[in-house]
């Protein structure tokens, strides 16, 4: 059983502001043990609270019941601090205990008389904390050895982009079905739901938009992740909207990959239309991420029969983009596939039109992709994906560590806010752990920290070298567009920020770096400049660190902080 709240498609300027227990007013399908268990806990803990159970709501009872985990005693120690006497109010008298059966018993210096007045439940409850949750124990593993003992397999995660309606979904949905990670009856299941619809074509594109919106749409709106593991390799997939509505949750699946995967569309005039569109921001916007390996999947060749000619003219233009874009030639692949029906995604096309393409598959290009070097020895950096509740935790995160190690008891600091926490327990690649390094992607269950504190785009780190929390920055971009000063949103991962354009440093040259004007008043398209920006609230942001700056839906400029 699940009391899970994902709270992902967020606008990023909320970030849980808003959040409270009474949020969670959906049903769930408890399992007879655990429905047994919460009507007892809560039956004990009405009859702990006598007549003043009157001042809290039998959901408030329930719900703190279930946060501890059918825990009696500090139930009603939180429900009376929370709603009953304020934890601000004087305390009197020695406290009384409260007994698992919910009978009150003598405190250890004065015995009192049963009593409903508000000031003697204050007296009650003086020395008893809000959170008096144990900390959670560290194994204390020396993690970096840990680490290199255990190196089976390369970790990767990569990152599918492209236009939309270029079939980036429907690929990713063939890949799984072909390595068997999903099986045919799931998707004949999800083709009867998209018949229903009208979008019987959309059924492997389903297997990775699962929001109802998104498969209404028929667009990946929130990256979609799912993993893979092949004899070398575990992988990790983004699939990145195409839509440019959507451009900010590409921003945040680029942010986490180590190479991509650009889907461009085959059929007539389908290419034109995308690389008129997205495909050529999109290639932009992973390069100024760091991304600087790319395999270009050009999809639907079996919509013009697999013809050569097709996929070289494909070919000229895209490698004309991306050496514009900075890629280097050696780190460019090209693969002609048919996501829908499967050619050259696990196993070569049998189709006789596509025999002149004697390359890789798209999986084993995949295989043939090094993960970017991890920043295992730097302070932890771990950028929020998403918040949410479970039944481990009221408090869980999931994200990618950027750099440095956690492990099981570690006491964390989350900014900004400069919040501590620690880590109550954590899954990595879905499975539980001790520890988790640079590169993964991890789950963890917190303690000891009000989810309000939380939102996407926080960092976690180490208390002992947090990042710091700054309002104004330096930052080396490239311009995509003519810049001037003006209103900016910046753009980090999950990170969303409004600023201010202050001013503009220099113009330096692409080659040597050297300054070429001092303090230009405007920078035209395709210059390198340092720009100061100031936000107007501080974020949690560090030398090094890529960013990307919008405004009113459009891509100005990306770089990296220095």
């Amino acid at each position: 059983m699940s009391r899970h709240r994902d709270i992902r498609n967020l606008d990023y300027q909320d970030v849980l502001n808003d959040y409270d227990a009474d949020d969670y007013e959906d049903e769930y399908d408890l399992s007879p043990e655990d429905a047994a268990k919460l009507k007892q806990a809560t039956a004990e803990v009405r009859a702990a609270l006598g007549t003043e159970v009157s001042k809290v709501t039998d959901k408030q009872i329930e719900d703190e019941v279930w946060d501890n985990f059918y825990d009696v005693d500090k139930s009603v120690t939180k429900l009376v601090s929370k709603y009953i006497a304020p934890a601000s109010r004087a305390p009197k008298s020695t406290p009384q205990k409260v007994s698992t059966a919910g009978k009150k018993t003598a405190g250890p210096t004065t015995k009192k008389k049963a009593s409903s007045s508000l000031d003697d439940v204050a007296n009650d409850v003086k020395e008893l904390k809000i959170d008096n949750t144990p900390l959670p124990k560290s194994k204390n593993i020396d993690v970096l050895s840990a680490y290199a003992a255990t190196i089976k397999k390369k970790t990767a995660s990569f990152v599918v982009i492209g236009h939309v309606d270029a079939g980036k979904s429907t690929m990713m949905g063939r890949l799984l079905l072909d390595l068997g990670v999903v099986d045919q009856r799931t998707v004949e299941k999800l083709r009867k739901e998209a018949e229903i619809m009208g979008k019987k074509s959309f059924a492997l594109a389903w297997l990775l938009d699962k929001e109802g919106n998104e498969r209404a749409r028929g667009v990946t709106i929130d990256i979609a992740t799912n993993r893979f593991e092949t004899e070398t390799t575990n992988f990790t997939i983004l699939d990145a909207p195409g839509h440019r509505d959507f451009i900010p949750n590409m921003i945040a699946g680029a942010s986490q990959a180590d190479f991509a995967i650009l889907v461009v569309d085959a059929s007539t005039n389908a290419f034109e239309s995308g690389l008129r569109g997205q495909t050529k921001e999109h290639a932009w916007l992973i390069r100024s991420m760091g991304v600087s390996r790319v395999i270009v999947a050009v999809n639907k060749l079996d919509t013009v029969n697999w013809s050569q000619e097709r996929f070289d003219e494909i070919m000229h233009q895209i490698s004309g983009l991306l050496s514009t874009a900075q890629f280097h030639a050696k780190n460019i692949t090209y693969v002609p596939v048919s996501g829908l029906h499967g050619d050259n995604m696990v196993h070569k096309s049998k189709d006789a039109a596509a025999s002149w393409y004697t390359g890789r598959t798209l999986l084993e290009e995949l295989e043939n992709s090094e993960p970017l070097n991890r920043a295992l020895t730097k302070p932890l950096r771990m950028t929020v994906s998403e918040v949410y509740r479970t039944r481990q935790s009221p408090v869980t995160v999931s994200g990618r560590i950027d750099s440095g190690f956690l492990q099981m008891g570690d006491a964390l600091m989350v900014q900004p806010g400069a919040e501590k926490c620690y880590v109550k327990s954590l899954l990595v690649n879905e499975e539980p752990a001790d520890w988790a390094v640079a590169g993964q992607n991890a789950v963890l269950h917190l303690s000891h920290i009000n989810p309000n504190y939380l939102g996407p785009g926080h960092i976690i780190c180490d208390p002992a070298k947090p990042i710091s929390c700054v309002d104004t920055f330096t930052v080396k971009v490239l311009a995509f567009i003519s810049l001037v000063p003006q209103g900016v949103d910046v753009h980090r991962g999950r990170l969303f920020a409004s600023g201010t354009i202050v001013s503009f440093t220099a113009i330096l040259d692409k080659v040597t770096g050297a300054v070429k004007k001092k303090k230009p008043q405007s920078v035209d398209v395709g210059e390198i400049v340092t720009v100061k920006i100031r936000l107007k609230r501080k974020e949690p942001l560090e030398r090094g660190q890529r960013v990307v700056l919008r405004w009113e839906g459009k891509t100005l400029a990306a770089g990296i902080l220095v």
